[in-house]
């Protein structure tokens, strides 16, 4: 009587366990907490490329951008391809010389340089002044914190009104949106709303790489 006792009371203990895994797990999927992957790493599936789409490749795992003018748009399941508040990352590596950049907050559009969103800027030793860590036009960082050959981290937040961007750990912009905004020439939709990703092909002079393409949906607060 007395074993059978004991079992049943660690029977019940492992089924209470087993419930606030559950609700934990479930808790932490709702709160957005969990990284999640925007690229299977062997194909373009989930994302569309425009006006030359040749300029995007996979190879060993790794988004290649070599060639024309080409952005190419995170048109996936996840969040159905619309992010508000979330935490990005990515992995970055540029050859010399090279341009690229990380929208958000934009959507695909067939031709041209995004007309919506923001863009953080990948340039360690082109010719733009404008350099890695950048948010485009808007906050600019005159010194690369990374270097060409080298892989490093990209990390952007949005929050409400607020964008943060850091590489490496490193925070390179802290940026609220102002209630009256001004922009730059024709970069009036340079402002917060919600959107998809999409990564720069910026000319054939430049080969950026990128890989390990994480999102983090945040709640509201």
């Amino acid at each position: 009587m007395k074993r059978q006792l004991i079992i049943a009371v660690t029977a019940f203990l492992l089924a209470v366990g087993l419930g606030l895994t559950v609700v934990s797990n479930s808790a932490n999927a709702q709160s957005g907490s969990e990284w999640i992957s925007l690229f299977d790493g062997e194909t373009l599936d989930g994302w569309k490329a425009s006006e030359n789409p040749e300029t995007f490749s996979v190879s060993d795992g790794v988004i290649v951008a070599d060639g024309p003018r080409s952005h190419l748009f995170y048109i996936g399941e996840i969040q159905n391809h619309n992010f508000k508040n979330f935490e990005f990352k990515a992995d970055v590596k540029a050859d010399p010389a090279s341009n690229s950049g990380i929208y958000f907050h934009t959507e695909y559009q067939d031709s041209g340089w995004p007309a919506k969103g923001y863009e953080a800027q990948v340039n360690n030793s082109g010719s733009d002044p404008r350099k890695t860590g950048s948010l485009y036009a808007i906050e600019d960082v005159e010194k690369a914190p990374a270097e060409d050959g080298e892989w490093f981290t990209m990390y952007i937040k949005v929050q409400g009104d607020h964008i943060t961007i850091k590489v490496d750990g490193k925070t390179t912009v802290e940026y609220t949106e102002p209630d009256q905004v001004e922009r730059p020439e024709n970069m009036a939709g340079r402002l917060l709303s919600s959107g998809t990703f999409a990564l720069q092909g910026h000319d054939p002079e430049s080969t950026v790489y990128y890989k390990n393409i994480m999102v983090k949906p945040l709640s509201k607060e």
